[in-house]
């Protein structure tokens, strides 16, 4: 379908307003609630996968050539052509299971669970947990969503060897139709023409340069609503991540939940899923870009400050000319980057940990989950023997900028690990951060959260360092 919108419009209100589809829910317009969850389909390395988003933050522009799926999408479809009244095995497992009581959140629940089915992961409960991990019922309680999930783990642990399309529209868990998307899709792939971020006439008229959006459409919706816009999204191959020696590249439009699925990054940091978890949703994470989170300069962007303990460089590029400049010292103050409004991230690049290397990661919010950090601190250390030989660490929520500590790993440097030497460290950080008090703690809190999470990182990458 095409549509003569604005690009920069979400997609929620598309879906609302413009098709007039209301079964799809405005909540908190944040991407928080889950009620207006959608799943998305699209082509990758020309295989048809689908992920659920939070439609309220996904600009128009970034639906292009890929399959929107609402709620009034998942019933089957009669001769007629119309949508059949009768319930989806997931929607009959929210109603025996008396998972819905208003019914606002029950949409965005059922398209989270529906999406889930699609999923080529273990059937399993906890991860059934993890797919509704973005949803938030006010007046059911959870034991009985949780029962539903069980009822559909249950369904699709019936599913052998059989192709995942296949299976779900043979248990009417999707339309028939699905099995044809993925020709369409391909067949608007060929048509699709996306200027390349070489050709710098045509991006001179665009000044906004787009990943998933998901804090940019909270803090500026307004204004993001009738930009001209580059969605970086709908670049073939900047969603690639791949190693060559011992560095890692990233491309600009590579979201967390790439980064998860990355077997680069599995091996690199064994525990990168615990430290995804305290990140956002999984919607969340299905959108929000690495570069994005960089460039959008939040003083504690949780992945700024993870790859900031890597010392990760960034290429940037303008169309015409590149360059490299380090992460570190991309921020020059707050919301103050050292970059033209014309460039953008080309390429993320770090060195892979190795033998002798130990990476961590720690961050502490009101909210376990789904909430932004008070404070979060990342350490990264190259033992050399038994003394420290290499250490990057980086804190955010002590300054008006993602901090990288470059005195205190200055310290630490070519020294033995005793409890004696982090206490000193502390002290040494203590002098580079500049924290202020605001809803999310005092400067005092902050500043003595930090170093307990200093300590934190050495207890967990130095067993049995107990500090008392």
């Amino acid at each position: 379908m095409a549509a003569d919108e604005s690009p920069g419009m979400v997609l929620l209100d598309f879906i609302r307003y413009h098709q007039h589809l209301a079964g799809t829910k405005i909540g908190c317009r944040e991407g928080d609630c889950g009620a207006c969850t959608v799943l998305v389909g699209e082509l990758i390395h020309d295989e048809l996968q689908y992920h659920s988003v939070t439609s309220c933050l996904v600009p128009l522009g970034n639906a292009a050539g890929k399959h929107i799926v609402t709620i009034e999408g998942v019933n089957p479809v009669t001769g007629s052509g119309t949508a059949s009244p009768g319930l989806t095995p997931v929607q009959k497992a929210m109603a025996d299971a008396g998972a819905t009581q208003c019914g606002f959140c029950t949409p965005g629940f059922v398209m989270s669970l529906t999406g889930f089915c699609l999923n080529d992961t273990e059937a399993s409960k906890e991860n059934a947990v993890a797919a509704i991990d973005g949803n938030i019922c006010r007046c059911t309680g959870y034991k009985s969503i949780e029962r539903a999930a069980d009822k559909i783990v249950d369904l699709l642990k019936k599913r052998k060897n059989e192709n995942i399309l296949q299976f779900v529209t043979a248990q009417k868990i999707l339309p028939e139709y699905f099995t044809g998307i993925k020709e369409k899709l391909q067949n608007l792939a060929a048509g699709k023409k996306t200027p390349a971020l070489t050709d710098t006439a045509a991006l001179d008229k665009r000044p906004h340069f787009v990943g998933g959006g998901t804090d940019l459409y909270v803090q500026k919706h307004d204004e993001m609503k009738e930009a001209d816009i580059y969605f970086l999204f709908n670049q073939p191959g900047l969603d690639s991540i791949h190693k060559e020696g011992n560095k890692c590249f990233i491309g600009p439009s590579v979201t967390v939940s790439d980064l998860q699925q990355s077997p680069i990054i599995q091996e690199a940091f064994p525990s990168f899923n615990r430290y995804a978890k305290l990140v956002s949703s999984t919607p969340i994470r299905n959108m929000a870009t690495i570069a994005g989170n960089f460039i959008n300069a939040s003083p504690i962007g949780d992945f700024t400050i993870f790859f900031l303990a890597l010392d990760a460089q960034l290429i940037l590029s303008d169309g015409k000319t590149k360059r490299t400049l380090p992460l570190r010292k991309l921020y020059k103050g707050y919301k103050t980057l050292d970059k033209t409004p014309g460039e953008h991230i080309e390429q993320i690049w770090f060195e892979l940990p190795g033998k002798n290397t130990r990476f961590h990661f720690e961050k502490v919010s009101k909210r376990t989950h789904l909430d932004i950090a008070s404070v979060n601190t990342a350490i990264f250390i190259k033992m050399n023997g038994d003394s420290i030989g290499r250490v990057g660490i980086a804190a955010g929520g002590v300054g008006p900028v993602p901090l990288y500590l470059q005195k205190t790993a200055a310290f630490l440097k070519g020294k033995n690990v005793t409890e004696q030497l982090i206490r000193e460290a502390i002290k040494i950080m203590q002098t580079e951060i500049t924290p202020i008090s605001d809803a999310r703690g005092t400067k005092e809190y902050k500043t003595l959260l930090l170093g307990q999470l200093i300590k934190a990182h050495f207890m967990e990458l130095f067993p049995p360092l107990i500090f008392v």
